[in-house]
């Protein structure tokens, strides 16, 4: 098998020279729906050892086995066979499999994953080509099974610069500091309302994995999970995300968290844990804000977001939210009225504020980490500010965020206590402030902030990478506008 950086580049490569590819958003989706049957397949053949009545709901022609594999005869089919037989049997035929509410998950998912799906590419000799990398990865070893989950995170990361696909990456890191903040336990359950391509749900199962010990705890571990996912490329991702990390069953909604009125909910609809970085930059139109609360119904998806997370946390639960500096000092009604509901009714007992540039390059906004509890009212929130560890300037595509960057955070969340900023006696990088000073203040967060940057000077290299990262987030402004335009006038523009 090839090194993972040769696979990738062998793949990006061949598909450059389709042309029915256009752009990195397309190459992704091409390269999902083929990762999948190639992960399903190797499901499959698990769970016909340990069932000795599994049936597969694929057409035997289309199993994976039957069309994709290459076994060197020369009889695999390729060029324009290849290309009538994956559009007009493969795809007609997944798409119609027919599913019902009896239908399990593990089967269910193979329609809702190819209702949606697209074959973009029409060169079948470079589509072959594509299939033997992919089918040449060995899901029977350790080390086959490490190489193709380190694939898909190459593949997921490279979302930071596929505009088009209106999605991003949330760094690893991030997810994985948020999951073991949270404390999960085996037998309680996680919830992540816009899951994307799953990161938060793997880090949690990441996290479980240290308490697994019988097969009843496998089954507590990923029976645990509830995602949902408004978009069919995040969607397709988050599923082959998990059954790549051994969820048989996943647990991931195609729909809008947000089409739900909030009101109905009841303790049976509410969960242990949440864990989120809800979108935000985008708006919702009036009738999605009708299933809110009138005080609660603004236009921003974060805070329709919050108010979600609100409704749906168990007495007791825990929440940890990535959300922008916007919700911290905004003074808007909803957000203010999200505020006070916050601290009325949950424990804000954390905020962890991050460096600008953890996003980049999809967006330059600064974020934080909120975490709170459902076990009474705020008395006090501590604040906490992530510094730019020593020797970077800023986070890239290239140097991205590390968990050990967060290592500080971690040993103060243990220990905590008063930090003052080397500038001056009233700045502090991290400090408590109690509930009555932050209702005093407006219901002001932006606290425990970060210093006026100074300018700095970059080399020649640092100068072009920077100068790309900031072209990429004014591109994916510009787009975002382009569709709020275009959805104003229905679509035709």
């Amino acid at each position: 098998m090839k090194n993972l950086s040769s696979l990738v580049k062998s793949i990006r490569d061949i598909m450059r020279n389709d042309p029915g590819i256009n752009g990195d958003a397309q190459r992704m989706e091409q390269i999902i729906w083929i990762l999948f049957l190639k992960v399903y397949s190797i499901r499959e053949e698990n769970w016909e050892f340990d069932e000795d009545d599994y049936t597969s709901i694929i057409p035997e022609e289309c199993q994976w086995s039957n069309w994709a594999v290459d076994n060197g005869t020369g009889k695999a089919l390729t060029g324009d066979k290849l290309l009538d037989f994956v559009n007009n049997t493969l795809f007609e035929k997944l798409k119609e499999i027919p599913v019902t509410r009896e239908t399990p998950v593990r089967k269910a998912i193979v329609q809702t994953m190819f209702a949606e799906a697209n074959q973009y590419m029409k060169d079948g000799v470079l589509l072959r080509q594509v299939i033997n990398l992919i089918d040449g990865i060995d899901l029977y070893d350790y080390d086959g099974i490490h190489a193709m989950g380190d694939l898909y995170e190459s593949f997921l990361r490279e979302l930071q610069n596929a505009r088009s696909s209106g999605e991003f990456y949330t760094p690893r890191a991030i997810t994985d500091f948020m999951a073991e903040r949270i404390e999960p336990h085996l037998g309680e359950t996680m919830a992540d309302f816009a899951c994307g391509t799953g990161g938060f749900i793997v880090s949690w199962i990441k996290q479980l994995d240290k308490q697994v010990k019988t097969a009843e705890d496998i089954k507590l571990r990923n029976y645990s999970i509830y995602g949902v996912e408004k978009k069919q490329f995040p969607y397709m991702l988050a599923i082959t995300n998990l059954l790549l990390h051994g969820v048989d069953e996943p647990n991931i909604v195609h729909g809008n968290s947000l089409t739900h009125n909030v009101l109905d909910y009841t303790e049976a609809d509410a969960f242990d844990k949440i864990l989120m970085n809800p979108p935000f930059g985008g708006s919702e139109k009036k009738d999605v804000q009708n299933y809110f609360p009138k005080d609660l119904a603004g236009a921003e998806t974060a805070d329709l977001f919050m108010s979600v997370i609100m409704y749906r946390l168990k007495s007791n639960g825990r929440a940890a939210v990535v959300l922008p500096d916007g919700f911290l000092f905004g003074t808007d009604n909803t957000k203010l009225n999200i505020k006070k509901k916050l601290l009325s009714e949950f424990n804000l007992h954390t905020i962890v504020r991050l460096p600008q540039s953890v996003f980049a390059p999809y967006t330059d906004i600064t974020t934080n980490i909120l975490f709170f509890d459902k076990t009474g009212p705020t008395k006090e929130t501590w604040f906490y500010r992530v510094d730019m560890p020593e020797g970077y300037k800023h986070f890239s595509k290239t140097k991205p965020i590390k968990l050990e960057h967060l290592k500080p955070c971690q040993l103060w969340w243990e220990n905590r206590k008063v930090i003052r900023d080397t500038k001056g006696e009233d700045s502090y990088k991290a400090n408590k402030y109690s509930a009555e000073d932050i209702k005093a203040n407006n219901y002001n967060l932006d606290l425990c902030g970060y210093p006026t940057v100074e300018e700095e000077i970059l080399s020649p290299e640092e100068t072009i990478l920077h100068f790309q990262e900031k072209r990429a987030i004014l591109n994916n402004k510009i787009d975002r506008q382009i569709k709020k335009i275009e959805a104003l006038l229905g679509g035709d523009a």
